[in-house]
């Protein structure tokens, strides 16, 4: 049972951080860039998790505790103007010049 949240929060975080990617290399701002670094140390320590859930429960779900922690984003630009919620979700954005 614990595999199963540990392995659904990964995939959260990973789904979460590819969108951040997206985002950045459309519009180019670097808090989306910042927290798509901050998603791949999160998605490693929730992974380093996975592997110790096996072994001591306690211990894995404190480090997917610690990574969803160090994937909290911050404050970001407004880059949805019109978008639905599909369009938001998936992280499809307008093009935006970079400066």
């Amino acid at each position: 049972m614990y595999l199963k949240i540990v392995m659904l929060a990964y995939f959260v975080v990973l789904f979460l951080t590819l969108r951040d990617i997206r985002i950045f290399k459309r519009t180019g701002y670097r808090s989306y860039r910042k927290g798509a670094l901050k998603g791949l140390a999160a998605s490693s320590l929730i992974l380093l998790g996975a592997i110790a859930v096996k072994a001591k429960p306690d211990l894995g779900l404190i480090f997917v505790l610690i990574g969803l922690f160090i994937n909290r984003k911050g404050v970001r630009e407004g880059v949805f103007t019109n978008a639905g919620t599909l369009d938001r979700f998936l992280g499809k954005t307008d093009y935006v010049k970079r400066k």
